[in-house]
């Protein structure tokens, strides 16, 4: 197996970042907007409060399980680009270009793209102007199914990336700096809305209605296979139902606590992190989801399951406070999500770009994406992840109705439109899965292959953790795999586009 022999990072690269700097990476981008909005999506699919909790029960455990499996490969490869090495060192290096191919692609960037657009749409709250129908490029109709615009949220969300970018290319210090404040204050922000709705507002009738019988499913949706010749099912109609719901339900619980693995990107850039990464890992995804599963109970003891799985634009956190502030509720919760989604993206820009540095570095990506500047960052690869997530605000799906006709605005006539990243974002839920199993695995490989290292730290529970990790996380990618086809299998596609990409690059010797 071929093993590149430039997995040291290059001595220009500064070691700025501290065990505390560490964890609020890994916090900072994880919290985002998805904790206040998905629970809705998951309580349609399992339909009660106890599985409703036990989702993100289990979203946790995997989450915390993962951590610790990342942080003895992080202690012994601390390394900038993280799991494109490992999987590099593990396999082969076509399968970390896979990784790294599909992270720049989509995953990193759509991420970027997607946060980018809920920062805009809910400043678009405090701020009525910043709308998706005032266009400066009205919607171009490219095929049935795609065009492009540019609405004065779209400018918005390319300016908050392209800012971010800049912020990031001027140093890693200026970088933590906004990282660490904003996590702290979205960490504390999620702290009081747990604290809002289960010292405040909770609701007797409430919380009756959803504890007195917790694990009943009741108005579920049906959830229909889109392309094997599998029955209908849902929570409701059994024990085989409620498994393939719990199951499906995890996409929205696993994208809201993802982006955990970012910290181990910038592995190079932190002091004694073979120490301080796997801490981090550990540190940061136990503070994630304890925060989490908190917001999830005050989201119980406020709001009956009803209302959650019926939440106005699935706006679970914002319902929370209405019901405790009323109609200024909308806006406070506004600028929770204002703040928390500007640094969730702050920390997906800075982290994003060292993987493209480390491809680069091995030749498997734009020459000039592995050189820093003069303040020890790569600022070629952040400005063209930042173009690149730009660009992926563009595009948008021609929304369409159940009869296959163009979906209009029942108000005004007009076509409606999605925005494209959120369809990449759902190709990718299963290739991300894979990409974590494989991760969990290459513990096994490199114990094997790799038994004189030096493990400063090693993943405890080994085997048993990694190996429930990896029966957990395989069983929910299948069920994706057999239930939502549609969006599983493009994204698989997607990750196998890199194989032709890698040989051109490999041919060539990226002499971009």
């Amino acid at each position: 197996m071929a093993t590149f022999e430039r997995t040291e990072p290059s001595p220009e690269l500064v070691r700025e970042l501290g065990l505390l700097d560490s964890t609020t990476l890994v916090a900072g981008s994880m919290i985002g907007s998805g904790i206040f909005l998905v629970s809705a999506e998951i309580a349609r699919q399992v339909g009660s409060a106890g599985w409703l909790l036990a989702v993100w029960l289990i979203t946790a455990a995997l989450t915390v399980t993962a951590a610790l499996c990342y942080g003895e490969l992080a202690a012994m490869m601390p390394h900038a680009g993280g799991q494109y090495v490992y999987l590099r060192e593990a396999y082969s290096p076509p399968v970390g270009f896979l990784f790294g191919w599909t992270q720049f692609l989509v995953i990193q960037t759509g991420t970027i793209a997607a946060v980018a657009i809920g920062f805009a749409r809910y400043l678009g709250v405090l701020v009525p102007g910043i709308s998706a129908q005032w266009w400066i490029v009205e919607p171009i109709d490219l095929t049935e199914r795609y065009a492009v615009s540019l609405s004065v949220q779209q400018a918005t969300a390319i300016a908050l990336i392209l800012g971010l970018t800049l912020l990031n290319t001027r140093g890693l210090r200026l970088g933590k700096l906004v990282q660490n404040a904003f996590t702290w204050a979205k960490s504390l922000t999620l702290l009081a809305l747990a604290a809002i709705g289960i010292l405040i507002g909770r609701s007797a009738s409430a919380i009756a209605a959803n504890f007195s019988d917790a694990w009943t499913p009741r108005d579920v949706v049906t959830i229909t296979p889109d392309l094997f010749p599998l029955p209908a099912t849902s929570a409701a109609t059994g024990a085989l139902g409620l498994f393939v719901a719990v199951c499906v339900a995890h996409a929205g619980s696993i994208f809201a606590a993802d982006a955990w693995n970012n910290v181990t990107f910038t592995a190079a850039e932190v002091k004694n992190p073979r120490r301080n990464v796997p801490l981090s890992l550990v540190y940061g995804t136990l503070l994630v989801m304890t925060l989490y599963l908190l917001a999830n109970v005050a989201y119980l003891c406020v709001l009956p399951i009803e209302r959650i799985q019926h939440a106005l634009d699935d706006r679970v956190a914002t319902a929370t406070l209405e019901v405790v502030f009323g109609a200024p509720g909308a806006a406070i919760m506004a600028v929770a999500i204002i703040v928390s989604t500007f640094g969730c993206n702050n920390g997906l820009v800075l982290a994003g770009a060292r993987v493209c540095y480390a491809m680069a570095r091995d030749g498997l990506f734009f020459r000039s994406t592995g050189r820093l500047s003069a303040r020890g960052v790569p600022a070629r690869a952040l400005a063209l992840q930042g173009l690149w997530a730009s660009l992926l605000v563009l595009p948008r799906i021609r929304m369409h109705d159940a009869s296959g006709a163009i979906a209009r605005d029942p108000a005004t006539g007009a076509p409606l439109y999605g925005n494209l990243y959120n369809n990449l974002l759902e190709y990718v839920v299963f290739a991300v899965l894979v990409f974590y199993v494989l991760t969990i695995a290459s513990l096994f490989v490199l114990r094997r292959t790799r038994r004189h290292d030096d493990r400063p730290y090693r993943a405890p529970g080994y085997p048993f953790l990694p190996a429930l990790y990896i029966l957990g996380a395989s069983t929910i990618a299948v069920v994706l795999f057999l239930y939502r086809t549609e969006t599983s299998l493009p994204g698989f596609l997607i990750v196998l586009s890199g194989l032709p990409v890698y040989a051109l690059w490999r041919r060539s010797g990226s002499t971009a």
